[in-house]
């Protein structure tokens, strides 16, 4: 078919969050054709491995449905047998740069808010039946064919199957079908309710999903922040206090009082901004190391940026950044914050704003550079 052309403006605008999109075959738009940057073969194998997160769904017949929990043994594929089945490998841009790479079209959208590429492998028939997601999804068919089935939005009151592991509708009812083959495209935002079954062998499909950080996270991680600064000593007052017709009130001015102390501690919006900062970057692979074996000195990385050492990013880092004010920036990587200014924050704009090779460290900024590769987040010369 046809590739479609992306407008990244109209989809934000007209899409994003608000409806389903079937995007087919974007990538010579995006300056090349679609290549299947994993084979079954290495997925597999990253499934077998410690620290990865994997799942195993099968389906042995009509409405059974059967989830394992990796790391798997390699005979255990070959096992499998004729009844439908699906693995699932999280994210898999942290361990393959490849795999990574297919973020970089993606740059329309705050990287705070990408999560993971998983990737998915099917045999013939295989899904993880209809369900739906909190979050939004950019759905890649990179090898084989998978049809998607999209119904209706649901929400929390939707009912599910009785299911200890897996989050199944009770009901579906798809309104649309597509048949994707490799390098189509379908966004789903939150939602949606949706199914995708493979057809044929040697279906592989990417998620790139999205974080959307709930109401309730937002206030219990701040709060738990904020509580940590405040003083049992700061205490409520009311010096002047006038006396009330019935002592059994709680009066509209203590009222006032009371949410103003709440309100004072939680609004401090500078304190905020570091604080989510800190929470959005936070690793979510912590066990993908690139720290040194010894810890390097600002001498030798200043020796190594002159002579035009390439640095590059930790796939499984996540960098971000706020401005403080003019030429003043704070970066965020892997949890923590440095404040930045002059030769740091242009790089550090520069770090965030790409996920290549972090080109332009320069003499300037050798003591950033140092920190961020002792703690892991960088390295010269690929980790």
């Amino acid at each position: 078919m046809e590739p479609t052309p992306f407008d990244a403006a109209a989809f934000l605008r007209d899409t994003w969050q608000q409806k389903p999109l079937l995007i087919r075959n974007p990538w010579p738009a995006w300056g090349a054709a679609w290549t299947n940057p994993l084979t079954p073969d290495e997925l597999a194998g990253l499934a077998c491995e410690r620290g990865v997160e994997a799942r195993l769904v099968m389906n042995p017949g009509p409405g059974e449905w059967a989830l394992e929990h990796g790391p798997f043994k390699p005979r255990r594929f070959a096992g499998l047998g004729t009844a439908p089945w699906t693995l699932l490998v999280q994210s898999v841009d942290h361990h393959i740069p490849p795999v990574a790479d297919l973020l970089a079209p993606f740059g329309f959208i705050p990287n705070w808010r990408v999560d993971d590429v998983m990737v998915s492998y099917a045999a013939d028939g295989g899904g993880v039946g209809p369900h739906f997601d909190q979050y939004d999804v950019f759905l890649i068919q990179g090898l084989g064919q998978r049809r998607w089935q999209i119904g209706g939005r649901c929400d929390a009151e939707t009912p599910l199957i009785a299911h200890d592991d897996l989050r199944l509708l009770a009901a579906f009812e798809p309104a649309e079908e597509w048949l994707l083959g490799p390098g189509d495209m379908l966004y789903l935002p939150p939602g949606i309710a949706h199914n995708g079954t493979a057809v044929g062998d040697d279906c592989m499909t990417y998620s790139v999903g999205f974080r959307a950080p709930s109401r309730c996270e937002l206030i219990a991680g701040w709060s738990d922040r904020a509580l940590a600064d405040l003083s049992d000593d700061d205490r409520y007052g009311d010096a002047g206090l006038a006396r009330q017709d019935n002592p059994g009130e709680i009066g509209a001015d203590a009222l006032d009082r009371l949410q103003a102390m709440v309100a004072a501690a939680l609004g401090n919006r500078a304190a905020f901004a570091r604080w989510f900062g800190e929470h959005s970057t936070a690793p979510k692979d912590a066990e993908i190391d690139w720290r040194p074996a010894r810890l390097l000195t600002a001498a030798t990385v200043r020796r190594r940026l002159g002579k035009g050492a390439v640095i590059q990013r930790n796939p499984a880092s996540r960098f971000a950044f706020v401005r403080t004010g003019s030429g003043r920036l704070t970066l965020f990587v892997d949890g923590g914050s440095y404040d930045c200014s002059g030769a740091e924050a242009a790089f550090a704009e520069r770090l965030c704003a790409s996920r290549d090779d972090a080109a332009g460290a320069e003499d300037g900024t050798a003591d950033l550079v140092t920190l961020l590769i002792n703690r892991g987040s960088l390295a010269f010369g690929g980790g």
